[in-house]
């Protein structure tokens, strides 16, 4: 992040090119806060486009606006300027409860840590987010134990999150992300609590189910090490995306 003056610098793109339909477009988003008398830029005029079935990885120091570039594409934070595209829908001007409905029904968020409910079976942590969009938990379990199988876990549904391990846990944590069939899959990162083996397992894992399932996949990391597989890379700094060329990283 940094501090922004009154003159703009110029973009800097990842993508650009027409809105797709479907997917996630970022148009020029630019987010600030107040600095005392200035403003503190965590988006400087940011356009980014990931198309469904692809990952695209965003890396960069802490402090250089992947959490808030993040924030912006769930909606949870309303851009000063710019525009928001999800799976062909534009949030600009939407109200509060718009931006809720269109986040649990269209945008999957898989959160550093896991977060599961110690009480609940894996299952049923599952089953919970049926709940939440309005239909039967009940209904919704042939589902939940599709998506573990997807994972590689149908055979710990019944187990609770102390008897899973962090890997495991982290695997239903992305099962849940896409029990309401996302257009959008966001992923904060995922690796930071597993060991090197257990985190290149997820990873992969991430890939194959965003071409599988067509989820348009961002993933924010700070381990570099296994982005072979991804579609595109992206460097933030002070705020500014910039695509890696070839998706390489030095």
């Amino acid at each position: 992040m940094k501090t922004n003056s009154a003159t703009s610098r110029p973009r800097t793109s990842h993508t650009t090119g027409t809105t797709p339909s479907a997917g996630l477009a970022l148009t020029g988003v630019t987010l600030t806060y107040p600095d005392g008398a200035d403003r503190l830029t965590a988006l400087d005029d940011v356009t980014l486009t990931v198309p469904p079935g692809s990952v695209t990885a965003v890396v960069g120091p802490s402090g250089s606006g992947k959490s808030s570039l993040l924030a912006v594409a769930a909606t949870l934070i309303t851009p000063e300027a710019g525009q928001v595209v999800i799976d062909g829908t534009d949030t600009t001007g939407m109200g509060r409860a718009e931006l809720t409905t269109l986040r649990r029904t269209r945008v999957g968020m898989v959160f550093q840590q896991p977060n599961l409910l110690p009480s609940l079976t894996a299952a049923e942590q599952l089953q919970v987010m049926a709940h939440l969009d309005g239909r039967a938990p009940r209904a919704a379990r042939p589902r939940a134990l599709e998506l573990l199988d997807a994972v590689g876990l149908a055979d710990q549904a019944a187990r609770r999150p102390h008897q899973l391990s962090g890997g495991q846990r982290q695997r239903v944590n992305i099962a849940r992300a896409l029990m309401n069939e996302p257009a959008v899959l966001l992923v904060d990162e995922p690796t930071s609590a597993l060991d090197h083996e257990r985190g290149a397992a997820v990873l992969d894992l991430l890939t194959t189910l965003t071409r599988r399932r067509a989820t348009a996949t961002v993933l924010v990391t700070h381990d570099r090490a296994h982005l072979e597989a991804v579609d595109a890379v992206a460097e933030m700094l002070d705020g500014r995306l910039g695509q890696v060329p070839d998706g390489r990283l030095s």
